[in-house]
């Protein structure tokens, strides 16, 4: 069954190609279908590659019984993209194509692409330090600071839910390892350590149901490993761009 839905999927892939995205030499489809692990509601995901364009875009839409994510991009732009998910840490561009099945015309120019983006996923993030470490401390220290306080349990589960993915993204990029959003952040955890995993899904739900005792204790402690939490002297900058004339306030 699993090899007829990634077959289907393939054949999707080449479809698109072919009828949709004329002009790209080549793409690369990834996702959970490809994985064998999909289910009824998986997309397929697709990396579009022109030789050139003025600018990358990401469109939805449905082919053959697929909801299908298309990121299309020319090789500038994807090396835009693979460089912004290593400064990120969420491996989204990066691991599609890496991991993702090539299809098209140009074989030899997307195995570069391929083997480019498998280097950017073995070598790992770059390292949690500065400034974006500072941000996340803040951050994290105003939610548990928030979580401290006597609050209905309807906003202690809000609160909950901001600050789970966000001590997720402290573990794994604190410990120099790619982070992820949505259902990796979780996924990703347990592979690197599935008792620490645990502990964290354990404690988010106690605070879901109005305890926030246990994910107050793990949060403080992930932040104890990075100098503590952050507030007093916190300094965030905005761009320089950042300003209109005042006489563009809407009213």
């Amino acid at each position: 069954m699993q090899k007829d839905r990634i077959d289907a999927a393939l054949a999707a892939g080449r479809k698109c190609l072919a009828t949709r995205f004329t002009g790209a030499s080549h793409l690369f489809v990834a996702g959970s279908i490809l994985r064998g692990d999909g289910n009824a509601f998986s997309d397929i995901d697709m990396v579009v590659l022109y030789p050139r364009l003025e600018r990358a875009w990401r469109e939805s839409f449905h082919l053959d019984g697929f909801p299908i994510e298309a990121f299309v991009q020319d090789p500038e732009t994807l090396a835009y993209f693979l460089q912004n998910d290593a400064e990120r840490g969420v491996p989204v561009m990066v691991d599609m194509v890496a991991n993702g099945v090539i299809l098209g015309d140009a074989p030899a120019e997307a195995a570069v692409l391929q083997q480019r983006a498998r280097q950017v996923l073995a070598t790992g993030p770059k390292p949690l330090a500065g400034a974006p470490l500072d941000a996340l401390r803040y951050t994290l220290t105003d939610l548990a600071d928030d979580l401290r306080a006597e609050r209905p349990p309807a906003e202690i589960a809000a609160t909950a839910a901001q600050l789970y993915p966000r001590l997720i993204d402290l573990m794994l990029l604190g410990r120099g390892h790619w982070t992820g959003n949505g259902k990796w952040g979780p996924r990703l955890l347990h592979r690197l350590d599935p008792r620490l995993a645990e502990a964290a899904t354990e404690a988010f739900k106690g605070a879901v149901l109005g305890k926030p005792a246990a994910l107050l204790s793990l949060t403080d402690r992930e932040l104890a490993r990075h100098g503590g939490g952050c507030f007093d002297g916190y300094r965030s900058d905005a761009a320089m761009s950042a300003r209109l004339p005042s006489g563009d306030v809407p009213h």
